[in-house]
């Protein structure tokens, strides 16, 4: 029997940043979904959801990083190494 992976409270929380922001994202897009390619996220589109992640998850995404991600899960691990833990920033 195959385990079934844990939930990622930073990736849950991003694929919820980015149904608000954009409404077209897959409910459970895999972590190495291309931001781009697979997901459809244009240039423009990503600065609007990185203002939305710096605002759910309280840190700033300088946009030399933001250039970086490539797919959701390089997004999840730049959060989580920026201290996101997925709870919204006011209760953090």
């Amino acid at each position: 029997m195959t385990a079934v992976p844990a939930a990622d409270p930073v990736q849950d929380a991003l694929v919820h940043v980015l149904h608000a922001t954009l409404g077209t994202v897959p409910a459970h897009p895999a972590r190495d979904a291309r931001l781009r390619e697979d997901l459809g996220i244009t240039s423009l589109s990503l600065i609007d959801v990185a203002c939305a992640a710096e605002d759910r998850f309280g840190v700033r995404i300088p946009d030399d990083d933001l250039e970086r991600f490539v797919t959701l899960g390089d997004a999840v691990d730049f959060l989580r190494a920026a201290g996101a833990d997925g709870m919204p920033a006011s209760t953090q």
